[in-house]
């Protein structure tokens, strides 16, 4: 009996081996090929093609080194912008101190530092991946997106700019005018224009055909289109409307954007169980993180923006407790995302925990919204 278990074990590792070894075979096929033709050619095309090769070995060095390194990841950032304390709504005029009447100083606005500042750590502080030529050209043609590797922290870019674009349509709508009815703020429009430029664009193009403009470059142009904004509005030039209908309406865009990631994350966990062998789960997971990233420091800038509205409302303890809620999700960072099934006992099941922090934060979101519109 135990004889024909190891036979059993043996012919299925047998298999496995073989499988392995034709897929080496596969895959140095072409290396092989291209070796023995450079053996029949001279030094000069021996030279030019190894020119090629040390180039795209160049490249794809620079592309891992990319996608492994996060720059300026910090889970606690909120705590460099030290916001806290204030007292005085964004917008709003400030107490002179000193002697002599100076010109006029009003509160900027966080959310609008911390979505400059989500941008700038996305591409400036680290490359922006999805817009890379070899993240475009895939793996042998297949999108990264579909393979386990080298997609996660692009997924990861891509759920922070989600945060920031959901953001950069509420300052132009809503925050940056008085009661809907004023000028858009010209700044403030720009940086929404740029924000919402396509997620991959490279210096080149086949639809349209030809060359363009890559995306962190347009990325780039709101960051500072955001910080203009930011400081005409510290010199009174600007409008930040901190009224609790405003913030009832931002924060219910917010609840509404989680809840489309929470239904994604259910719909990829119920219908996809391969546990460690999802290679669409981290994409997943990484872009609801990193939307969860961004809306923490949103969501911790907002309180300050509207500190006369949660001072009035006594928010201050369900805010905290709503900051808790998505700080806590960022304490999960698997090592490798497992998609296993939710009554499983061998592969853990991060899609669904994800979605179950999603779903407390954006309900102590509803309870806030619903305190606020009493």
């Amino acid at each position: 009996m135990l004889n024909s278990i190891v036979d059993v074990f043996t012919r299925i590792f047998g298999t496995i081996g073989r499988g392995i070894g034709w897929l080496a075979v596969w895959l140095a096929w072409p290396f092989a090929a291209l070796g023995r033709w450079l053996m029949r050619r001279g030094w000069i095309a021996r030279c030019v093609v190894g020119g090629i090769i040390l180039l795209v070995l160049g490249l794809y060095a620079y592309f891992f080194w990319q996608t492994q390194l996060w720059t300026g990841f910090n889970p606690d950032y909120v705590q460099a912008y030290r916001v806290e304390g204030r007292d005085v709504s964004a917008g709003s005029q400030m107490a002179a101190t000193g002697q002599g009447a100076g010109a006029p100083v009003c509160n900027r606005s966080a959310i609008a530092d911390v979505a400059a500042d989500l941008t700038d750590f996305n591409v400036n502080q680290n490359a922006w991946i999805s817009s890379m030529l070899l993240y475009k050209l895939g793996f042998f043609g297949l999108s990264w997106d579909d393979t386990p590797f080298f997609d996660n922290k692009a997924s990861f870019q891509r759920g922070v700019n989600q945060a920031v674009r959901r953001t950069a349509v509420e300052l132009v709508d809503a925050l940056g005018r008085v009661r809907g009815t004023s000028q858009i703020d010209r700044d403030l429009q720009k940086a929404r224009e740029s924000i919402q430029f396509s997620e991959d664009a490279w210096y080149f193009g086949l639809s349209p055909f030809g060359p363009k403009t890559p995306t962190p470059s347009f990325y780039r142009t709101a960051i500072t289109s955001l910080r203009a904004f930011n400081d005409r509005l510290e010199r009174c030039e600007a409008v930040f409307d901190a009224r609790a209908d405003n913030l009832i309406q931002f924060l219910g865009r917010i609840a509404s954007d989680l809840g489309s990631t929470s239904a994604i994350l259910r719909e990829r966990s119920e219908n996809f169980n391969g546990g460690w062998f999802d290679t669409r789960a981290d994409d997943r997971f990484w872009f609801a993180y990193g939307q969860l990233y961004g809306y923490y420091g949103l969501l911790h800038a907002a309180r300050a923006d509207f500190s006369e509205v949660v001072t009035q409302r006594s928010l201050g303890s369900l805010w905290d407790a709503t900051e808790e809620q998505f700080r806590a999700a960022l304490d999960i960072t698997p090592a490798i995302v497992s998609n296993g099934r939710e009554d499983g006992w061998i592969m853990p099941t991060h899609l669904a925990t994800m979605g179950f922090y999603i779903l407390r934060a954006r309900s102590n979101l509803v309870e806030l919204r619903q305190v606020l519109d009493r």
